[in-house]
């Protein structure tokens, strides 16, 4: 039998609120520099109740070929990847907003 989504009611195979959720949230990618002169590459805005985030940042992660964490509601990378960042997010189907 197949598994029902516990939010729209729809079998996982159909459900669509991830997607929608994607849709709905505004990402604000910005940099920030640490210790040391280093660049780090800041995500926020996502709603950690509709996205998983630590799945989120891992895929950032492999796309971006850098190091990085998630903690406190948003995404840490290593180095100045805003550009690459917001094309991924855009291919998600996130509103991606560069700052």
């Amino acid at each position: 039998m197949a598994e029902i989504c516990p939010v729209c009611g729809l079998p996982k195979e159909l459900c669509m609120c991830e997607e929608i959720a994607r849709e709905q949230q505004s990402v604000r990618i910005s940099t920030d520099s640490r210790r040391y002169g280093k660049t780090v590459t800041v995500i926020e805005g996502i709603d950690e109740n509709d996205i998983d985030i630590e799945d989120l940042a891992r895929q950032l992660k492999n796309r971006c070929a850098a190091g990085g964490t998630a903690k406190d509601g948003r995404i840490e990378l290593q180095g100045n990847h805003k550009k690459k960042v917001q094309s991924v997010l855009e291919e998600m189907g996130f509103k991606a907003e560069v700052r």
